[in-house]
């Protein structure tokens, strides 16, 4: 078994330099999230779609009014007057719009979409109802709670004009800590942690911003009305013209989910089944590195008992792999853990129970996220929302049942 020598050996050295880059974005994010962001003059179009009442929805649509921000216009768009948060949204406005200093707030019903995904519909309608002052648009979802300072945070990388957009990413802190809940904080934990000072980025539609100019540049006004995914295509038109995607730690936001066995498959499915169809490349890279995860730690240790019981003399190798790929992963978890606990201090408490499931069960939680990312092998269909798209290409969607 001479042949594993160099694997072994390959496998100890590509987990420490991953650990490595892990170190790196742990960090840069404590490095620059506490950083104070000047008063700015840019004026920003904040547009937050919405569908449906998700958890802690009035207290994520507070912090959206609760922005310390001078010049900010604050749009929400639903579809239907007859959906529930349109109701819910006129009652907020009601009460919050004086204490906020958002100098216009709108509550717009785009009706339904046609060509694209109803999120992305809803986007496109606030942006079409701009007006020419308009500098920057900030784009939130409406399941995410915000700091006071998001605003100012979001845009800062945008003066640089070598990044085209900005982004952060959100943290599922859950509800309910029942085990599905456990899996889905800790596979997206594992996501959010690849962010950092890196061309790799990838734009969250949750929580990101583009400068108007380089969002007709990029051609994202001609793209959007033919798309599923805001995130996805815009983070192509953006490198695809040249610029970076920069991604700003303070605005890694709190998301309060509890789901279950059927809604995380379908959460995850459908997350990499859009990744699959817009960024086949990212796809494919990502079941290499999950398949990866699975046999240095699955494959490796019965080949270690083998070696043992063989009495083969590279014993101690055949032992360090499966210890180390553990150690690593372990490492890795209490990083992004640490880093979390001090980005959401005041959600700390609350994240006790997925800071532990995350550092002693990664070894699980890689492989259920090589089962996720395969149950996206297959099909275009996905629902979301209450909505079924099928995904014909990256410009075009076709919606098949509507509610």
């Amino acid at each position: 078994m001479y042949w594993y020598y160099y694997i072994a050996i390959l496998v100890i050295i590509s987990q420490l330099l991953i650990l490595f880059q892990a170190f790196r974005n742990y960090r840069y994010v404590l490095m620059k999230y506490r950083k104070k962001r000047l008063r700015q003059s840019e004026r920003v179009v904040l547009i937050v779609p919405c569908k449906g009442l998700d958890s802690d929805f009035e207290k994520n649509i507070a912090s959206l009014f609760s922005q310390d921000y001078e010049n900010y216009l604050l749009w929400f768009v639903v579809g239907e007057e007859s959906d529930p948060a349109y109701h819910e949204l006129c009652k907020l406005k009601d009460r919050l719009t004086q204490t906020s200093k958002a100098i216009d707030v709108r509550i717009l019903v785009s009706g339904r979409a046609e060509s694209c995904s109803q999120k992305v519909h809803n986007l496109v309608y606030a942006y079409n109802r701009i007006e020419p002052d308009a500098d920057v648009l900030a784009f939130a979802d409406s399941d995410i709670c915000i700091n006071s300072d998001w605003i100012r945070h979001l845009i800062w990388p945008l003066r640089n004009y070598r990044y085209g957009a900005a982004t952060g990413y959100r943290w599922f802190i859950p509800k309910k800590n029942n085990i599905a809940t456990l899996a889905l904080s800790a596979l997206n934990a594992k996501i959010a942690q690849q962010l950092g000072n890196t061309r790799f980025n990838q734009a969250w539609g949750g929580s990101m911003a583009i400068r108007v100019d380089v969002f007709r540049k990029v051609g994202l006004d001609k793209i959007w009305p033919k798309v599923l995914s805001d995130d996805l295509s815009l983070t192509y038109a953006v490198k695809k013209a040249g610029m970076k995607l920069a991604f700003v730690p303070a605005c890694l936001v709190a998301s309060y989910e509890s789901t279950t066995w059927a809604g995380l498959f379908e959460f995850a499915r459908r997350q990499f089944l859009i990744t699959r169809v817009y960024r086949p490349w990212t796809w494919l890279f990502g079941v290499a590195v999950a398949l990866y995860s699975v046999l240095c730690l699955w494959a490796t240790v019965p080949l270690a008992v083998y070696a043992a019981a063989i009495e083969d003399k590279n014993l101690p190798l055949f032992i360090a792999v499966p210890i180390v790929f553990l150690l690593c992963q372990a490492a890795r978890a209490v990083l992004r853990q640490d880093m979390i606990g001090k980005l959401l201090e005041k959600d700390r408490e609350n994240m006790r129970f997925a800071r532990l499931a995350d550092i002693f069960f990664s070894w699980i939680w890689s492989l259920l996220l090589f089962v996720l990312i395969l149950s996206s092998a297959l099909g275009r269909t996905i629902s979301w929302r209450g909505i079924k798209y099928k995904l014909i290409s990256p410009t075009e969607t076709i919606i098949r049942t509507k509610q």
